[in-house]
């Protein structure tokens, strides 16, 4: 087995091989993990029965663990996109906030809706709304698209179940109702940070509205606002409950009540429970809806479960060989603690372009060597994904799928949307990697 700096070599080269590979030739990140799996195996010394083991285990150890939570969370956001449950969740934020506050209701509005969908469909589906309250207001909109751009990346990135967050929860062993706490904390400030820069900055650059409003806007029937957030709500009340039920304080006891919680409250069941509670939204019961939407969904999820299992055998494969001991052990005496997810989080989001991979890729990096950075306490583990997330914000630019769709749909040129949407992320990453530190100061 190798040991000693070459180690470092290696890990570098199989790093250096997903950017490559991924972002210059544009190879599927599922194919590029696996083979960076048993490149890393194979080079550090292992037997080559142990390292096909090692990757095999890995997949399907992770996808154990997180592999229904994805795919049930991906169904629920086919259905709210597919019945327009997420137009009722906009309307019903813009009626609390009003539409005088139009960039800061389709902040909060994008948040909601990208927990369960991915943030590119998130603003696609909310693009003619987000127009039409920047035409009503005369909001350039350059200061619309950052805003909603900036809610929705925020919980994309940081709060379950998003697939990403969710993925990376798994991969580091950290309690899914603690990261959801942490995400919520953390998301706050860093969305209302992705406002102000949108308001105070972005402003400054005026960007016509391209839509037609009509004397009055037509709309089809929409769901009731129980119906469009039930099957986010309720899951994400059941899992922190469970969190709290368990605890050392026992705040719900030991008896039926904690068992109670520590059933309905498992990611699974509480996700399932809002599969069911999302076919409310569904206009009749037939097979071109129960069966065709929950169809799409599993499709969708797809990419996202295998994504995430390649990550579970490229982390497996770093466990198994000293890479993590030695990296930990060296890293440790720079004191980087928190801040090491976040740099190579940041360093693979920025060069590669998915938040997704940052987030699986990063958390498989440095899941091994937490014990060795101090970061293996529940709390801790917690906070590395947030450390992860705020990386995997930062920052989103021209090999980003995301950056097109907010500057594509919001007439955004490329210089501008560098100025404004680019850097927004920016801001938004280092504020969420400065609401983490605090609160590994507090808490660890």
């Amino acid at each position: 087995m190798v040991e000693g700096p070459l180690l470092l070599v290696i890990l570098a080269v199989s790093v250096a091989f997903i950017v490559f590979m991924t972002a210059k030739l544009r190879m599927h990140a599922f194919l590029v993990l696996l083979l960076a799996a048993f490149g890393v195996g194979l080079s550090s010394g292992m037997e080559a029965t142990k390292v096909v083991e090692t990757v095999t285990d890995g997949f399907g150890g992770i996808l154990s663990y997180i592999g229904i939570v994805i795919i049930a969370g991906t169904i629920i956001g086919t259905i709210l996109e597919k019945s327009q449950g997420t137009l009722t969740m906009a309307d019903t934020v813009l009626g609390l906030i009003g539409k005088s506050k139009s960039a800061l209701a389709m902040s909060i509005t994008g948040a909601i809706v990208s927990i369960p969908v991915f943030c590119d469909s998130g603003f696609v589906i909310l693009s003619s709304l987000n127009k039409s309250l920047a035409k009503k207001a005369k909001i350039s909109m350059a200061t619309m698209a950052v805003a909603l751009s900036a809610g929705l990346y925020a919980t994309h990135t940081l709060i379950p179940p998003t697939p990403g967050p969710i993925a990376a929860a798994g991969t580091v062993d950290a309690d899914l109702g603690l990261v959801i706490i942490f995400g919520v904390v953390t998301a706050i400030p860093t969305i209302f940070a992705g406002y102000l820069w949108a308001t105070k900055f972005a402003s400054n650059y005026y960007i016509e509205a391209d839509i037609e409003l009509k004397a009055e806007d037509e709309k089809k029937e929409l769901p009731t606002v129980f119906s469009a957030f039930a099957p986010i709500v309720i899951p994400i009340i059941l899992i922190t409950l469970s969190s709290i039920a368990n605890f050392p304080s026992h705040p719900f006891g030991t008896g039926s009540i904690k068992t109670f919680f520590d059933f309905f409250g498992d990611p699974t069941v509480a996700l399932i429970l809002g599969i069911f509670l999302s076919f409310r939204l569904l206009p009749s019961w037939d097979k071109e809806y129960i069966n065709g939407w929950v169809g799409e969904g599993l499709k969708n999820a797809a990419s996202i479960i295998m994504i995430t299992g390649a990550g579970g055998a490229f982390g497996s494969i770093l466990q198994a060989t000293p890479i993590g001991d030695y990296l930990g052990a060296t890293l440790s005496e720079y004191q980087l603690g928190i801040f090491l997810p976040f740099i190579i989080a940041a360093a693979l989001k920025t060069a590669q372009g998915s938040s997704t991979v940052a987030l699986v890729a990063t958390a498989s990096l440095v899941g091994p060597m937490l014990s060795q950075l101090g970061l293996d306490s529940e709390i801790a583990k917690a906070l590395v994904v947030m450390s992860i997330g705020a990386g995997a914000m930062t920052i989103s630019h021209a090999n980003d799928s995301y950056f097109w769709v907010v500057s594509q749909f919001s007439n955004l040129d490329t210089s501008t949307a560098y100025k404004t949407h680019s850097i927004g992320t920016l801001v938004q990453g280092l504020t969420a990697l400065t609401v983490v530190f605090i609160l590994s100061v507090m808490f660890i």
